[in-house]
């Protein structure tokens, strides 16, 4: 009757196994899910300090080995500060300099109530449209009465936008933090990390689990890469067209192009505005010289020269580099300056594994 029973039994156990490796998966997918709705108002600021991680990498192993005591305390600690300053330096200049000009700006706009803002010469010196410019500044700004109505339409609108900004501005303070965090416990734990997420993705994945990583680190440094030297390269030239030009704070203008050439057109939106500066002072000339050569310039080098510097890193097709570029951009912003090459670059190496599994057929080019 015991062995009876024993043999009956005996099929039930591959069931149990069955249902208890479902019951873990999907426990596993349930916590995972809530984990990342928890953490979801931090996973830009995770992503963040990943990236400045991989970034550093190779630089950051060079000085672990050259000062390996400090690794698990003061190395971290020190790169993750370095980065931190070299973030809030320009800005805490920004904000100093913006902050001189303020009591400035505050004379000017008080005497503008008083006396109303004259037409300045270049308006006459328009190439086109001189005359409806003339109209509109008579109509809005010449006197006092007009230029108070329209300077307290601009105070409303800008009063509305501050308390946004600072909101803006605390949340994105927050999560900067947050990512010097992710930053710092990456740095100081990377041996450990790098070790564990070679398991996971062997176990999950394979040996195609180890590839996309290795795609993906590729494509984030060359991107970086592509950003940084490019906009480096632009804000020197464009800084030398300002100074050639006439442009008022050439240097000024000249680094704050290199700064905004990391996003899609920002660079543009900086020349344009020196154009402009350059139009105020009577340059008008120079100022539609420097807007064009610069506007030209920037658009074959963001279109040329950056996608196919992404794309000899990371093996991407031209289209593929732009349309990461620009559609991470659009989706995640600044961050998809990053991820959205690194997604493009991982799916097109598994597009060509996948393809080249299967047979060739007749006449077929077989794909690089």
């Amino acid at each position: 009757m015991n062995d009876e029973s024993m043999i009956i039994d005996q099929p039930e156990e591959p069931a149990a196994d069955q249902r208890h490796r479902v019951a873990r998966i999907v426990m596993t997918l349930a916590f995972l899910g809530f984990g990342l709705w928890i953490a979801s108002g931090f996973l830009r600021a995770i992503l963040w300090g990943g990236i400045i991680a991989i970034a550093i990498a190779p630089l950051y192993a060079r000085a672990e080995a050259r000062w390996p005591g400090g690794r698990r305390t003061w190395l971290p600690a020190l790169v993750t500060l370095a980065i931190a300053v070299l973030v809030l330096a320009p800005l805490t200049l920004g904000v100093i300099q913006a902050t001189h000009e303020a009591h400035q700006v505050a004379d000017w706009l008080a005497k503008a109530r008083h006396d109303g803002i004259p037409q300045p010469a270049w308006v006459a010196r328009l190439p086109f449209g001189a005359q409806a410019v003339a109209d509109w500044w008579q109509a809005t700004l010449s006197t006092p009465d007009a230029a108070a109505g329209t300077l307290d339409k601009v105070n409303a609108v800008a009063m509305r936008h501050s308390r946004l900004f600072g909101v803006d501005v605390l949340r994105r303070t927050t999560s900067f933090a947050f990512a010097l965090l992710t930053l710092f416990f990456l740095l100081r734990d990377r041996v450990t990390v790098a070790v564990q997420a070679i398991t996971a993705g062997h176990r999950l994945f394979g040996a195609s689990g180890e590839r996309v990583a290795e795609q993906i680190l590729r494509s984030v440094r060359g991107t970086i890469n592509g950003l940084v030297l490019v906009g480096i390269g632009e804000g020197v030239v464009m800084g030398v067209a300002y100074l050639v030009a006439g442009v008022p704070h050439p240097l000024l203008l000249g680094a704050l192009t290199g700064v905004a050439a990391a996003i899609p057109m920002g660079a543009a939106v900086v020349i344009i505005i020196a154009g402009l500066l350059t139009m105020a002072i009577g340059s008008t000339v120079a100022a539609i010289i420097v807007t064009a050569v610069g506007l030209v310039f920037v658009l074959i080098v963001d279109h040329t020269l950056r996608p196919a510097l992404i794309g000899n890193t990371t093996r991407l097709p031209f289209l593929w580099v732009l349309v990461g570029i620009l559609g991470g951009v659009e989706s995640l912003g600044m961050l998809g300056l990053f991820v959205g090459p690194a997604v493009m670059a991982v799916l097109v190496m598994l597009w060509r594994e996948f393809v080249a599994r299967g047979p060739a057929l007749p006449g077929a080019r077989q794909p690089d």
